[in-house]
């Protein structure tokens, strides 16, 4: 096999999951380009450990470890990080399986030495069967899928999206491991941008660097059913402020938003706009669409108002950890 060996990260929190694990494990090894092995990191839930430890005994592909690290989903990544054997370590979704060409395209953006990131596309499956007809594309990063407004094809971006990604191992020696206290933490409130800080921590320690997203390396997202409804969109948009707050305060405003000031002046007021048209032609949700947007906006402003002045007031804290040895990029405080 010619090009770098790819460890595949995946991190898991609970038995509620397990047919849907056991699913990403098998999309995994059923890539056209082999990955060099699979890791399972467990989040503090022994029942579980024990269980896929036992699933995979005779499986010398498939490793399950516990995150050494505090709960959450970022500390769960530096487990696997550091336990890891590729020059490249890939992040899969617990709840999403990989197309099989997934791997094939990743391992082709590293081609480049500059290359120190690539990305992929996350198509949501919807537990009802269909998108919701309230539901706008333009937030579907609310369920952790690809939205409108990304750019298409093969480009170069600010950050890749931690559900479907992939680094060079290198990247963490030269800027440490994913933030702990901004990430997700099983089912409490659903923070996130832990990948958008490392990013923009990684080009700044790097520059010259460059991170790309391939929409060809496709993974399909299952989005249970209590995310289809309007009180989860509520909720994650807030948190989603929150989290802002905290990487602007971190890595300054015109980097932490740079790519949010166009999200927000030209791709939201063009779904608004789609929305209304449809609502004028009687289409199927077209007013709810463009409320949502609306809505969105001002829960996610809301949470960053509140994330801002929890962080001017030392009330909010991350910090960076290294990983095997190479240099952490130190705490971050508000």
């Amino acid at each position: 096999m010619s090009g770098p060996g790819i460890s595949v990260v995946i991190c898991v929190y609970t038995e509620d999951r397990w047919e849907d694990i056991l699913a990403a494990v098998s999309s995994v090894r059923a890539q056209a380009y082999p990955a060099l092995e699979t890791l399972l990191v467990v989040d503090h839930n022994e029942a579980l450990l024990d269980r896929l430890a036992k699933e995979y005994k005779e499986t010398p592909e498939v490793r399950v470890l516990a995150n050494a690290g505090p709960r959450g989903l970022s500390a769960g990544r530096n487990t696997g990080i550091a336990a890891c054997r590729g020059e490249v370590v890939a992040f899969l979704d617990d709840d999403a399986v990989a197309e099989r060409d997934w791997l094939t395209y990743f391992a082709a953006g590293y081609d480049d030495p500059r290359v120190m990131a690539v990305g992929g596309r996350t198509e949501p499956i919807w537990a009802s069967g269909r998108r919701p007809d309230w539901f706008p594309e333009e937030f579907d990063w609310v369920v952790g899928c690809t939205y409108r407004g990304l750019p298409g094809g093969r480009t170069t971006v600010r950050n890749v999206l931690g559900g479907n990604a992939s680094f060079r191992r290198t990247a963490f020696d030269v800027a440490g491991g994913f933030a702990t206290g901004i990430g997700r933490d099983g089912d409490r409130l659903p923070l996130g941008c832990e990948e958008t800080e490392l990013c923009i921590r990684l080009t700044r320690a790097r520059p010259g660097a460059v991170l790309l997203i391939d929409d060809r390396a496709i993974i399909h997202h299952r989005v249970p059913g209590p995310r289809e409804r309007f009180r989860y969109f509520r909720t994650r948009t807030y948190a989603e402020g929150l989290s802002k707050a905290l990487v602007a305060r971190s890595v300054g405003a015109d980097k932490g938003l740079e790519s949010e000031r166009r999200y927000t002046t030209r791709v939201l007021p063009a779904g608004v706009a789609r929305g209304l048209r449809d609502a004028l032609l009687a289409r199927p949700g077209g007013a709810g669409r463009a409320g949502a947007i609306v809505a969105g906006v001002l829960t996610a402003a809301g949470g960053y108002v509140v994330g801002s002045v929890r962080a001017r007031r030392g009330g909010a804290t991350y910090a960076v950890a290294g990983i095997e040895g190479s240099p952490g990029a130190g705490g971050g405080t508000g």
